[in-house]
């Protein structure tokens, strides 16, 4: 006998920004995917720029994200390998934050952070890397132990905590109603880790298109989000800027300098984001 039963059809999960931004609680650790000023997503830093969230632990290899956080006031700690803008060396807006005290900070080796949200994707506690091996990370963090192998070699470790998150948010080229996700530019940066290390997941996609011109639109490599791993999806048109999403298109320097310089870069954010929504239309 074959079962008649139908199929279930995948769920429609479009929302929107400021929706998502309701989802995330005081308190929380949110990871926010991309890579300094590349693909970031931005539309949802806005979102919650916009909203009362307060004291975020904020785990990022970070960017304007972390720094525009950290001016708002919204940010009670934060969990990097690094905070840059890649054409300017350092976020200001976080280096004030952190010179002046506002908030905590654990710093890892990139590669630490990696094995972290690995640990955390997997349900682990830790995980042994041989990445902060002779570094000050493990003398300037108390978070941070070594284990030794329980083999013949008896090699000693960083044992990596997990990074286990509450809120992962990340930004893609395209993405279906039902949470599939493509990245069409030239690196998935680590998106996926933080979605699978992550309780609930949000990504925002320049647009959210039929399942069968995602799946036309980039080869299966490139499919990097499926369903499963995401809970709500935003279309957002030039959501990543003024950092880049190529090949839609480029980091905007100039607005980049702008943020940089600005008095008030929350209120120089908000008052740009339709702009950037616009021009990238």
């Amino acid at each position: 006998m074959t079962d008649a039963s139908p199929r279930p059809r995948p769920r429609d999960k479009r929302m929107t920004a400021d929706e998502v931004a309701a989802r995330v609680q005081d308190g929380m650790t949110v990871g926010i995917g991309g890579w300094g000023s590349r693909r970031k997503p931005m539309a949802l830093v806005h979102a919650l720029l916009r909203s009362p969230v307060r004291a975020l632990r904020v785990v990022s290899f970070g960017g304007p994200d972390v720094g525009l956080l950290c001016a708002a006031g919204k940010v009670r700690e934060v969990v990097f390998g690094f905070v840059s803008l890649d054409s300017i060396a350092y976020d200001p807006y976080f280096g004030r934050a952190r010179q002046d005290g506002a908030i905590s900070v654990q710093e890892f080796d990139e590669g630490m952070v990696v094995a972290g949200l690995r640990a955390a994707a997997q349900r682990l506690p830790f995980l042994p890397v041989r990445a902060g091996l002779g570094s000050d990370v493990l003398t300037t963090n108390p978070h941070v132990r070594t284990i030794r192998s329980p083999y013949h070699d008896g090699e000693e470790f960083v044992a990596m905590p997990a990074l286990t998150l509450d809120v992962a948010l990340v930004h893609l080229n395209r993405a279906d109603a039902h949470g599939n996700a493509a990245y069409l530019g030239p690196d998935p940066y680590f998106d996926d880790l933080f979605c699978l290390a992550a309780r609930e997941r949000f990504v925002s996609a320049e647009r959210v298109v039929p399942t069968a011109e995602l799946a036309a639109a980039a080869p299966p490599q490139a499919l990097l989000l499926n369903r499963m791993m995401v809970d709500g999806v935003v279309e957002a048109a030039g959501g990543a800027g003024f950092t880049s999403c190529v090949p839609d298109y480029g980091r905007d320097e100039a607005a980049q300098r702008d943020y940089a310089a600005a008095d008030d870069p929350v209120a120089w954010a908000l008052a740009h984001d339709g702009d950037t929504r616009e021009g990238a239309a």
